[in-house]
């Protein structure tokens, strides 16, 4: 691993980081479709170099420029569409509601996305929500609540400290901040003396991404990623003591509670053990990582050799960093997806046109690979529907 001397860590400050691993000229959007292929193929790029610290077990992409990157309604990535996702999302934001009484309670939501996620907190407990997300797009199904539920299509930021919340969440929003501080520290400073106020975050789970080799999910759009080590070392950095810490989604999501408190809480030998064991998984990541792609470049070959039809099922960002990383240009044509802001559009650096489930129909793929394999028994179950009945690879 090579050191940088002048860096620091952002969430402990530790001068020690390491690169550790380099993906060169990736889209810098996976969630920002192109309506022409050209256009997705020659879309712009950034390099990944990710770098762990040893100290608190935060990794972070020391190559990321901000500059590249500005969110705005054209941004899609909802995942609402998929019955599994759906049911995830409902299940948490039931469980989040009964377990915090959640009852006519005023809740805020930093990086709503969609709007989908805060309109079941507010409909399941009769709550009122502010929304805060640059690339919110009002919809049609939402207006029923808009007396309950407002929208902000901005970053929260400082200038909202005097929008106050009984609870505040924030979804897949903090692994876009390079470093989280900016985003807790305001908000800390806005809760102020309010310290009966509940926060809850959720973020990519590094350990699945590290340990368990779920590696299409490094993308630029996240420079930060996060175990519960480096999760909890940020939230009580920023004026925060951890509740909850817990894997949802199959390990795929880390969920963190926390309340605000007026003093630092420090590590704790458990912590300091799972740095260390983080540690080792990213000593053999590298390696790990070259021998999966080799793997899927083989078994690519194979395919292709038998002239079969292929299509990747899934046009999120695991999805596009799979087939940018094995370059997929030309064995797989179509990509599907069941959100309709995607269909009809292509994949931002290898270009593939992203169809409904539907145009399967006619197409009749030979070979699925579906890129979440949580996402699998809805896919054989949709498409046994119209009796297809492909092989499918889960990656």
């Amino acid at each position: 691993m090579k050191d940088l001397s002048n860096q620091t860590c952002p969430v402990c400050e530790s001068p020690h980081l390491e690169i550790f691993f380099e993906m060169l000229e990736m889209p810098v959007y996976c969630n920002l479709l192109w309506p022409e292929q050209q256009a997705a193929r020659s879309c712009p790029k950034g390099d990944i170099k990710l770098a762990f610290c040893p100290s608190c077990g935060f990794i972070t992409n020391v190559a990321f420029d901000p500059a590249k990157l500005g969110y705005s309604q054209d941004y899609e990535n909802s995942l609402h569409y998929s019955p599994r996702f759906q049911e995830y999302a409902q299940s948490l934001a039931t469980g989040l509601v009964e377990r915090h009484n959640l009852y006519d309670k005023d809740i805020i939501e930093i990086g709503c996305g969609k709007g989908d996620f805060l309109i079941s907190l507010c409909e399941l407990g009769n709550n009122r929500g502010i929304g805060f997300d640059p690339s919110y797009v009002p919809r049609s199904e939402h207006s029923p609540m808009e007396n309950q539920v407002q929208f902000i299509q901005d970053f929260y930021s400082d200038r909202y400290q005097d929008y106050q919340a009984d609870w505040i969440a924030c979804r897949h929003t903090l692994e876009h901040v390079p470093n989280p501080a900016d985003l807790l520290n305001p908000l800390r400073q806005a809760i102020g003396d309010r310290v009966s106020t509940g926060i809850f975050f959720e973020v990519p789970n590094a350990l699945d991404t590290f340990r368990n080799l779920a590696v299409w999910d490094i993308i630029y759009e996240h420079c930060c990623y996060f175990a519960s080590t480096s999760l909890t070392q940020a939230f009580t950095s920023c004026g925060f003591e951890v509740s909850n810490m817990k894997e949802e989604f199959g390990g795929q999501f880390l969920c963190i509670e926390a309340i605000p408190v007026n003093e630092n809480v420090n590590r704790t030998h458990e912590q300091r053990d799972q740095v260390e064991a983080l540690s080792r998984d990213i000593a053999a990541f590298t390696t790990k990582f070259n021998a999966k792609v080799e793997t899927w470049k083989q078994k690519l070959v194979q395919i292709s050799q038998t002239g079969q039809k292929v299509v990747v099922w899934g046009a999120g960002s695991k999805g596009v960093t799979f087939l940018n990383i094995l370059k997929l240009q030309d064995l797989i044509e179509y990509a599907v997806d069941l959100n309709p802001r995607k269909q009809g559009m292509y994949v931002a650096g290898t270009g593939q046109k992203i169809v409904p489930p539907e145009f399967m129909r006619d197409y009749q793929p030979d070979v699925v690979i579906v890129v979440n394999p949580l996402y699998e028994q809805e896919i054989r179950h949709l498409l046994a529907g119209w009796d297809l009945n492909p092989e499918f690879i889960c990656v």
